[in-house]
């Protein structure tokens, strides 16, 4: 530890702490991260750093083993995880955001932690700024109804943030966000989108099989062409990755406003 008390080495347990810090000009006290954070943030991937399991699953072997003063992890926990980061005996910051001002919070906290407060409240304008003008150029247009899914079995409805992001790109989610539901209830709900964005899965989410198992062949979204998926890491890190986000659903939601975005495919 320096002198100032500002950490030097870093593990961070989720992509979101690995993209905040990246995003501040900290990167390089990230001495180990996971290997969600390289998906997310290639530039990780250099620099002799080790990879560990994520705060699902991570050991106290392998936190000690990187030597760090500092430990970041994020929502979701297991708490065997949570036990075995605290039996490390480093110094521990957990994250638990679900809406936006929450995400900011986060930024604004791992900043002041790393002596970059500055930087973290450029990151946060910057974030209000982009999802304020999608909100300034979608309030004249119609608001389509969208169902969006960070899990398939069970199906559990995306984060609380997402919904915020779909409100901003001219839309109005369905269903309680981060809720378990059902094939049943969203299909009853019928939604103008459908947009898919399950944690892990990249872009490679099977959207044919979807509606196939669930049977979904009569709701709207899926007569109308308009079932997605958009990149995990896009919609499922609370961090500034959710611009990317942002973009994907807007284009999603209203083609004929926004270009086609990276990040987003659309059923075949």
């Amino acid at each position: 530890m320096s002198s100032n008390h500002t950490p030097r080495r870093i593990v961070c347990l989720q992509p979101s702490a690995t993209v905040i810090l990246a995003a501040i000009g900290k990167l390089e006290l990230v001495v180990a991260c996971t290997k969600y954070c390289v998906d997310v943030c290639p530039e990780v991937a250099s620099g002799g750093r080790t990879i560990v399991a994520d705060s699902w699953t991570v050991k106290r072997e392998e936190i000690l083993a990187a030597k760090p003063d500092l430990v970041i992890a994020a929502v979701p926990y297991q708490e065997k995880a949570v036990a075995e980061i605290l039996k490390s005996g480093v110094r521990f910051l957990g994250l638990a955001p679900r809406a936006l001002p929450d995400i900011y919070t986060d930024i604004a906290s791992i900043a002041g932690i790393v002596s970059a407060f500055d930087r973290g409240q450029q990151v946060i304008a910057r974030m209000q700024q982009e999802i304020e003008k999608f909100r300034d150029k979608t309030r004249s247009l119609p608001r389509l109804s969208v169902f969006c899914e960070e899990w398939g079995k069970p199906l559990i409805a995306s984060q609380p943030w997402v919904a915020e992001l779909v409100e901003a790109a001219g839309g109005q989610c369905v269903g309680t966000p981060g809720a378990k539901t059902s094939g049943e209830e969203v299909s009853a709900a019928d939604p103008d989108v459908f947009v898919a964005a399950w944690c892990g899965a990249g872009d490679r989410v099977p959207l044919e099989k979807i509606v196939r198992d669930r049977g979904w062949e009569k709701m709207r979204a899926v007569k109308n062409g308009r079932v997605y998926c958009i990149r995990d890491e896009f919609l499922n890190t609370p961090a500034p990755t959710l611009i990317s986000g942002l973009r994907a659903l807007a284009a999603a939601i209203h083609p004929e406003q926004f270009p086609q975005a990276a990040g987003l495919k659309c059923i075949t």
